[in-house]
């Protein structure tokens, strides 16, 4: 229990229903679409719609989506794959002609097609009870209506100010007054709303063909994109089985590759090698340890880790107990491994929502445009903010994550889920690109090691160890920081705070929910 004399959230209870998001306003709208009958995955989608308006730097219908979904909370998990294809037309070998040997992140080259719309429509036809035609409404209403910007909000957007001065449409649908949205102020996207207004009528075939899809191929192909209508009319999501390993007695899920929920996995089999509670939750061994299990996970990651369907990843030798035996035996307390270190790009922006249902449907959902604000790129005519997951490709033939006709890039966003003796428990997520294996795995043992309620996992001090560097949030005490400089990490402090995060956690015993949302976003949890 936390101590009330100092700020802090308390957790969110209730019997019915509960949903956690990072706006309150989504919240509301999952809450008010199970009040009037709808499902879980309703709840989620309807909530994902509206933070695709309102919280356009994370996420939008111009994104991709994973989910994992458990009907009544018992039994068959199923694994959604709403991630977009690369166009037929880019080969290795069409960048490496032109002296292109990454992709660069605001440019056509990193709009992968959007598989967030057939994503939902695919999740609702087998979950739902209620079409994309109620559930965009609240979305439809805040683009043609406006909303207020959130404080997050606004610090993102401040952040990304010269990268939407310089983008394609950017000034014009997110600069209205040539400077950035601050907290309070009341934005309107009419181009949107009529979007959202043609799929909400004529379903996810309105964004995969017809005038829509023509508009978006038409901007690319107009900045040097090599998307056709072809490209966008072959997308589909892919419903398949999740991959899981067991931590503490209860068996943790991912979605599985491309997504890189493996990597997460990898962690936990790393830290399960040693006992946590013999360190405190804030100590310097706790941090050192979660360090080197990430550098190994995330070094695994971008040497086998790319799309099944064109590369083949080795999943059950990956999740093995001896995988990695030869780097996990040579841990140590005083030192760091010796590891190469590894470079993908940085995509800190994602939306992570987490409901259940007076039924106990659990849906752990997520959806993401890549970096903040996406590519940058909005379309034309249509007002659909592009992501740019297309730049986390390699152009490195051989490499399993190398770019290629029709395939999907490695992938940051990862729902998970952790059931007991075959029940959910803990539908959760947290948010922030490159940041979210690590993010998964601190919540989950600060509340299986450590004894945290979701809240309390959610809020505790953070620390990502990349490119060679341990990068702090400002929460983590001084002489935690000295203490790993000492063994030998290189230490910086975050600009913005590492993600955010969600979680619902199911007393089947007592009938009940409890809820946590993180405060380094704007949102909450909420039940009834």
């Amino acid at each position: 229990m936390r101590n009330f004399h100092f700020a802090g959230r308390s957790t969110v209870h209730a019997q019915n229903a509960m949903v956690a998001t990072s706006h309150p306003e989504a919240a509301l709208a999952a809450i008010d679409v199970m009040r009037a009958g709808g499902t879980a995955v309703d709840a989620a989608v309807a909530a994902c719609a509206l933070l695709g308006v309102i919280e356009p730097q994370s996420t939008g219908i111009g994104g991709d989506c994973f989910a994992l979904i458990q009907p009544k909370g018992e039994g068959k998990i199923v694994a959604y794959n709403g991630s977009g294809r690369a166009p037929m037309a880019a080969t290795a070998e069409w960048y490496l002609e032109r002296k292109i040997h990454s992709v660069p992140l605001t440019s056509a080259h990193a709009v992968s097609i959007p598989g967030a719309i057939d994503a939902w429509d695919t999740i609702l036809r087998d979950h739902g009870k209620m079409g994309l035609d109620s559930l965009l409404q609240p979305a439809i209403k805040a683009a043609e209506e406006g909303y207020v910007v959130a404080p997050r909000i606004a610090f993102d957007w401040k952040n990304q100010f010269e990268k939407l001065k310089n983008g394609t449409n950017t000034g014009r649908y997110l600069l209205p007054h040539g400077k950035p949205a601050v907290a309070g102020d009341v934005i309107r996207q009419p181009e949107l709303g009529k979007t959202l207004r043609a799929i909400a009528r004529n379903g996810r075939d309105a964004f995969y063909s017809g005038e829509i899809a023509a508009d978006m191929v038409e901007t690319l192909r107009g900045i040097g994109g090599l998307h056709t209508l072809e490209d966008f009319a072959a997308h589909s999501t892919e419903a398949t089985s999740p991959i899981g390993t067991v931590y503490k007695g209860h068996d943790v899920w991912q979605c599985p590759p491309n997504g890189p929920g493996i990597t997460m996995l990898v962690m936990l089999n790393i830290l399960s090698r040693f006992d946590l509670t013999k360190f405190k939750p804030l100590s310097i061994e706790r941090f050192h340890l979660e360090a080197e299990a990430a550098r190994i996970a995330y070094m695994m990651r971008e040497q086998y880790i790319g799309d099944p369907a064109q590369v083949h990843v080795d999943v059950a030798g990956i999740l093995a107990r001896e995988f990695a035996e030869e780097h996990i035996k040579n841990i140590r307390m005083d030192r760091l491994l010796d590891l190469p270190n590894v470079a993908p790009p940085m995509n800190p922006s994602t939306v992570y929502i987490t409901v259940v249902d007076k039924d106990r449907n659990v849906c752990s959902f997520i959806n993401s445009i890549a970096h903040s604000f996406g590519s940058a790129i909005v379309s034309n005519k249509t007002g659909i903010l592009l992501q740019n997951r297309a730049g986390g490709f390699r152009i490195q033939p051989g490499h399993p994550n190398c770019i290629a006709p029709g395939k999907r890039p490695l992938h940051t966003i990862i729902p998970s889920l952790a059931t007991k003796n075959g029940r959910a428990v803990m539908p959760f997520g947290v948010m922030g690109g490159q940041y979210q294996p690590v993010g998964q795995s601190h919540v989950l043992t600060n509340i299986l090691d450590y004894g945290c309620d979701v809240q309390e996992a959610i809020d505790m001090p953070r620390g990502l160890h990349y490119e060679g560097v341990y990068q702090l949030e400002d929460s983590v005490p001084a002489e935690i920081v000295e203490g790993l400089k000492k063994i030998g990490h290189k230490t910086t402090s975050v600009v913005a705070p590492l993600g955010g995060g969600q979680a619902i956690w199911i007393d089947w015993e007592k009938g009940t929910l409890t809820g946590g949302s993180d405060p380094r976003k704007d949102g909450c949890a909420l039940g009834y």
